[in-house]
């Protein structure tokens, strides 16, 4: 941990719900490169090469997808994942190949809002963006 103070927390992952843990797991290793550690079929680990913080992937019977834009009575967002890309139709054509799918509703012309095959929200975008 942090060698100033060993009682400061240092984030490791992002964990997302999913009822297919094994195939969400893998669309995130396939959208980042990353790679998938398979620690079972409840757990699964997504992490990049350098050791910076990845994604964990946990099985949930009971997953419940949300929407957004957020809507009354309906399970909102709780978070998003944020990826900056180079080139944002191209980055947007190999997510959506790989099983995401776009949002109806787009905010800005240099950000695209996905939704990954368990419907999490997660946008790709330009920097400067």
């Amino acid at each position: 941990m942090s060698a100033d103070d060993p009682a400061m927390p240092v984030l490791t992952a992002t964990v997302l719900q999913s009822p297919e843990p094994v195939a969400l797991a893998r669309f995130y290793g396939a959208l980042t490169g990353w790679t998938v550690h398979e620690d079972g079929p409840t757990w699964l680990r997504v992490r990049p090469a350098d050791g910076g913080p990845g994604l964990s992937v946990q099985y949930d019977d009971a997953y419940v997808p949300p929407v957004w834009p957020p809507e009354s009575g309906r399970q909102g967002m709780q978070l998003h994942l944020d990826f900056q890309v180079e080139d944002l139709p191209a980055a947007t054509a190999r997510a959506l190949e790989l099983g995401a799918t776009e949002h109806a509703f787009q905010p800005q012309d240099d950000v695209r809002v996905l939704l990954d095959p368990d419907g999490h929200p997660f946008c790709l975008f330009l920097p400067g963006a």
